[in-house]
């Protein structure tokens, strides 16, 4: 055990040994690991867990409370965070205490036994690798166990990897002053030329400007290929929760189309957008209407770093849907608005929103493992209890009136739903569908009640917004939020985007929908693999073959 790498050997989904001691209770073996590996006591998992955050997530049950106070004892540091490995769901980095069930009981036992313990000296973060079989078998255990947590040891295959991506950076530069440099022929021997109205270049053989100048927008597909229909190609684009700090920096740096994407982003919105998305703040990013905008030309953005590595995958996609703000830049790709407009209409949807959001307390809440009979049950018991505390309360005129409004606003993938509605009426979902069996409830880091009633002042100003864009035919059939289904037509759109900001979405169909037409090759064109998640619980042989092409 003390000098067999393959013991210490961290699993890629289960965690190391000490994990798996914590999670099965086997208090002998994880005494054993830690008089052997007392480092181990702050080890992480691929999600961040420590044997702290295993123990607190189980602590409800027998016996993992008194684990907790022995890995307590040994070390184990309570304020170690996990990584944000739900970000949609169940979004955050997250504290021990902060995993364990939300009981009230369980979580004051947790924070009596932290402090006790408060003064027993904390272990120091472990090196990453102290669960790689590789550099425990070429360097020994206790060679490992000696590094601090930011060591950066000279791996040999480190180094090939550092190799192999200069000579790729090198390979991409070249490559871009060689077509940068047959554009500039092209265009020069146009003008030259003095060619008749009739012969313009083809779209594909100009720069992004000239593209504008021609009547079209970056990102946009061209009309499909006969046998695209055909095609078990399907692009769906994530919705908001998805944005990153720092996406769009590499794209931007590596694509003539998508820098010039920002900066004509930048024009239409009155700031610097590539800013925003590549230095943040997160706060900012995160605000609706940064995020918004930021994630419609980031999936295109995606799109364009798909056409350069293979424009074969998008000529071919044959269907596109978006989630909520998804559905704009799916359209947009789809040919049936412009990318100017498709901004500007996002940009007011963003600014009607956030404005929505802060007449009053309000917000969204995901509920995972109940049937959607059982959960619409606790939405209406919600929604009569608060309705009748209000009534009885002198304080009920402010704010919101008596009325209360909750109700299941997402229906993403098989008992995966979120709950949009005033503050007090979500607080008791979660109580409701808690007691019902739920396997977890969270509130979504999201400002106000999208999707329902609570919208209604936004989706008038989106009508507005959308009765200046130019809306046209779809090139491919996109899928709507609302129906689950086609939109049948370009007159149809403008009505079914309203209608979105007040209705649930229908994710889930939309999803089913794509597996029965066959389109079993999905790209997630955006940052993070919000969408993946969601596919994966629907379909498990999709999910196998899921790309996501991110611009993280």
């Amino acid at each position: 055990m003390e000098t067999d790498p393959y013991f210490w050997t961290q699993d890629n989904g289960a965690g190391g040994p000490v994990h798996f001691a914590t999670t099965y209770k086997q208090i002998d073996m994880l005494h054993h690991i830690l008089r052997n590996c007392p480092q181990a006591v702050n080890q992480r998992d691929v999600r961040g867990f420590t044997p702290l955050h295993r123990a607190a997530y189980l602590a409800q049950y027998d016996g993992y409370k008194e684990l907790y106070e022995y890995l307590l004892s040994e070390g184990a540091d309570p304020a170690t965070v996990t990584e944000d490995y739900d970000p949609y769901l169940n979004p955050g980095r997250k504290t021990p205490i902060e995993v364990a069930i939300k009981d009230g009981p369980t979580r004051d036992a947790l924070r009596f036994l932290e402090e006790k313990y408060a003064n027993v000296p904390k272990k120091p973060k472990p090196h990453a690798d102290i669960g790689d079989w590789w550099a425990l078998y070429d360097y020994g255990p206790e060679t490992v166990y000696g590094w601090p947590s930011d060591h950066e040891p000279d791996y040999p295959e480190r180094r090939r990897n550092a190799k192999d991506v200069a000579e790729k950076r090198e390979w991409k530069r070249k490559r871009k002053a060689a077509r940068d440099a047959a554009i500039a022929a092209e265009i020069a021997a146009r003008d030259e030329s003095a060619q008749k109205p009739g012969d313009a270049l083809p779209i594909g053989a100009l720069t992004v400007s000239e593209k504008e100048d021609a009547a079209t927008t970056p990102a946009t597909t061209p009309a499909p290929a006969a046998d695209a229909a055909s095609s078990a190609v399907a692009f769906l684009f994530p919705g908001q929760g998805s944005q990153k700090v720092g996406m769009l920096a590499s794209a931007a740096a590596e694509l003539p189309s998508v820098r010039s994407m920002c900066d004509k982003a930048s024009e239409i919105l009155g700031y610097d957008l590539l800013d925003v998305c590549v230095n943040g703040p997160k706060e900012k990013l995160d605000d609706t209407a940064f995020a918004q905008p930021a994630l419609f030309v980031a999936g295109l953005a995606a799109v364009e770093k798909l056409r350069a590595e293979s424009p074969e995958t998008v000529a071919s996609c044959s269907r596109v849907a978006g989630l909520s703000l998804g559905e704009y830049t799916a359209l947009v790709f789809a040919g049936a608005m412009s990318f100017e407009d498709g901004l500007r209409v996002v940009r007011c949807r963003a600014e009607a929103m956030k404005a929505a959001a802060a007449q009053g307390d309000h917000g969204m809440l995901s509920v995972v493992g109940l049937a959607d009979d059982v959960l619409e049950t606790c939405v209406a018991d919600a929604r009569r209890a608060v309705a009748a505390k209000r009534a009885s309360s002198r304080d009920s005129t402010e704010g919101f009136s008596k009325d209360v409004v909750c109700a299941v606003a997402n229906y993403l993938f098989p008992t995966g739903r979120v709950v949009s509605g005033d503050a007090d009426a979500l607080d008791e979902v979660a109580r409701l569908a808690t007691e019902a069996g739920a396997m977890k409830t969270a509130k979504l880091a999201v400002a106000g009640a999208f999707h329902t009633e609570r919208m209604a002042s936004a989706r008038d100003a989106l009508r507005e917004a959308l009765a200046d864009a130019k809306i046209t035919e779809p090139k491919i059939a996109v899928y709507s939020n609302v129906t689950g289904t086609f939109f049948k037509d370009a007159a149809s759109i403008p009505d079914a985007l309203a209608a979105q900001l007040v209705s649930p979405v229908r994710w889930e169909d939309t999803l089913r929908a794509l597996v029965a037409e066959g389109k079993d090759e999905m790209y997630e064109l955006g940052p993070m693999k919000q969408i993946k998640a969601m596919a994966r619980r629907v379909s498990a042989e999709v999910a196998a073959k899921f790309k996501n092409v991110d611009v993280a």
